[in-house]
Order: C-alpha cells, then structure tokens, then sequence
C-alpha cells in the first residue's frame, strides 16, 4: 500500500485495491554507448480502442482511465513542449506542467500522459480542466492541471518505441518521481484482479480503465495494443446543428450530432440533456453564426438549423442502438477546435 500525501486516489481508499509500481533505481551511467536516435518533432499518439470486458491474462497491465487532455511532454535541453494530440503546441498553456517537466532533469525524453484536474476523490474532471482553461477558445493557463505520465518514448538520444511496453514501463518508472503530490506523477499500474477490476472502478465513480498489452511495441493509431474499458461510455463527436424548441432554454432542444467515417459524417443521434440554460443559449449563438443550407449529414425537418462542422461535444452515453444512435447521450463540454482529431471514427464503434 502506498502512503499518500495527500488525499488517496480513489483505488487507493481500500486494501484490497493498492496500486504498486517497482523500486525506483539510479539508470547505470556506465551503460555502453548505443547509436544516438534524432528525436523526433512529434510521434502519433498510439489510441485506446473501446472494449465492452476487460482482457484478463499475464500479458495485459491496466491503469487507471484519465478524463483530460492528451499532452505528449517533449524535454530537450534547453526547453521543454508540450504537444496535444492533435500536433498542437499548449506549452503556454500548461506551464506548471512544463516547468515540473524541466525539474526532472533529463537532457531529452518524451513524456506520453494526460493533463487532468483532480477532484477532492482524486478522481479527474475533465468539467474542471474545461473550466481551468476558459472554456472552449479561452485564452486562460491551468495552473490546477497535473500530468499522469504512462508512457516513454524516447531518453537519452534513444527512440524507446520499438521497444516492449514493459521495458519502457521500466524506464518510465525510473525518470519519474514516485511522489503522489508533484505536478507530474505516474500513471500506477493497478494489480487488483481483472474480472473486479472493473466494478470496483464503477463503484468509486472512476470512467474506467486502460488494459495494455506488455509486449507490443508503441503503435500509432488504433491497432488493438491499448484497450479502453469504461463505466459509462464518452466520446467527443461534431455538432452539425440543433432542432429548435419553444419550450427549452434559450431556444435550443437538443444538439444533431455526428461521428467520423474516413472523410465523411455519420449522424448518431441528438443530445437534449446536460447543459443549462446559460450553456444552451450560447451554444445557440455560436451555432447560428455557423448556420449553413447544405447539412454535411441526411437529414430534414422544419426545427433542424444545421451547421458548419466546427464545435466538438464530449458526450457521456451508454451504448448504441441497433440503428446507429446513441443511447442515453448527456452533453459534457466542448473541446478545443485543436482537439479535432478526437472526433470519434465510426469504424471503432464496438
């Protein structure tokens, strides 16, 4: 059981649940020299692809399932960059997260987690994270924001992504600081048993967890090697426009909604639920200043407004019907335009 400075993780408030991760120890100096690698400018963030069950076995570890922002942590020797998922530079963005970066003194490393805010659970908000960076275009820093590392892709002149996960586990628990309190943490390997596992993360309100597999290479994209399993499912999918409601607040009933299939949409339903009057009349506003005649998916009716594929939804639902529709669909925040590449792609619809 790990002593926490401060309040436990979630997973961490029972015995049965402790999270445990290997000594941390001195990398040997004296290694022999091995041919430098160039670092790259930016690697393809390898992705989760959802799964309804857990994978049991030997060969799959599981994490914990951070909801913020995908940062890969670029350390070279006389700055650090943080790049989103979508090749974007936020560096101005995160700086607590940059300057504890620096602090870990490596000469160059490439950090691969996610940027959350922590509710007084120790469970990430990603309405907090929204919130801790002004919203939707805000120009706001997030000085709340921490970053779970779980990945390593390069050290020391090394490209690590050819390597096994378990080795670059071992690297990466190496270089970061086994404290629960700094403003860079790793991401704990969880060693409750799988079949519990996730009901026991159901339990405590956590949005699920990420099976790996120990001995696959880092792979960009969706290959399978990452698996997300969640409690309650959340996807970021394009507003294509709205139906329009006498009755609801600021005039907004619900949000048309659609996912990605190679460079087309696909409509997945609407969402009514989730945000408030305030939230309605300005998603309203922004909307209409993207109205369009030519709706970029097959749909008609007097109440639809369409719009330019522009603003991303996070949605929480819980599974999809038959006909391709979300069912149960609650509205969680926008994304960041940057954050375009997250839109869901129908083809890793499970």
């Amino acid at each position: 059981m790990l002593r926490a400075r401060r309040p436990p993780l979630p997973l961490l408030d029972e015995s049965t649940s402790s999270v445990q991760s290997r000594p941390i120890r001195k990398r040997d100096a004296n290694q022999p020299s091995l041919p430098f690698d160039e670092m790259p400018a930016r690697i393809e963030p390898c992705l989760a692809l959802l799964k309804p069950t857990v994978p049991v076995g030997p060969d799959w570890l599981y994490e914990v399932k951070w909801d913020g922002y995908r940062l890969a942590i670029h350390i070279e020797p006389k700055s650090v960059r943080i790049i989103t998922r979508g090749g974007h530079d936020w560096t101005h963005r995160f700086p607590a997260i940059a300057d504890a970066a620096e602090k870990l003194g490596l000469t160059t490393a490439i950090l691969d987690g996610e940027a959350v805010v922590l509710d007084d659970q120790g469970r990430s908000d990603f309405g907090a994270l929204q919130r801790s960076l002004g919203g939707r275009g805000g120009k706001r820093i997030s000085t709340e924001s921490i970053l779970y590392a779980f990945d390593l892709l390069y050290l020391d002149g090394h490209d690590l992504t050819r390597t096994e996960l378990s080795v670059r586990r071992h690297l990466l628990e190496d270089v970061v600081p086994a404290e629960e309190a700094g403003t860079v943490r790793l991401s704990e390997e969880l060693t409750l048993d799988a079949d519990s596992l996730l009901e026991h993360a159901c339990q405590i309100g956590l949005e699920g967890i990420i099976a790996k597999h120990r001995d696959r290479p880092y792979r960009s994209g969706r290959t399978g090697d990452w698996l997300k399993i969640k409690c309650v499912q959340s996807e970021s999918f394009m507003i294509v426009g709205y139906e329009q409601s006498e009755s609801a607040r600021g005039g907004l009933g619900s949000l048309l909604l659609a996912g990605r299939r190679g460079y087309d949409w696909v409509y997945v339903g609407s969402v009514g639920t989730g945000f408030n009057g305030r939230q309605a009349d300005d998603l309203k506003k922004t909307l209409d200043r993207l109205k369009t005649t030519k709706p970029v998916v097959p749909l008609k009716g007097k109440r639809l407004v369409f719009a330019q594929p522009t603003l991303i939804a996070e949605i929480e639902f819980r599974g999809w019907t038959r006909d391709g529709s979300l069912r149960h669909a609650s509205y969680k925040g926008l994304r960041e335009i940057q954050d375009n590449a997250a839109v869901f792609d129908m083809a890793a619809k499970p």
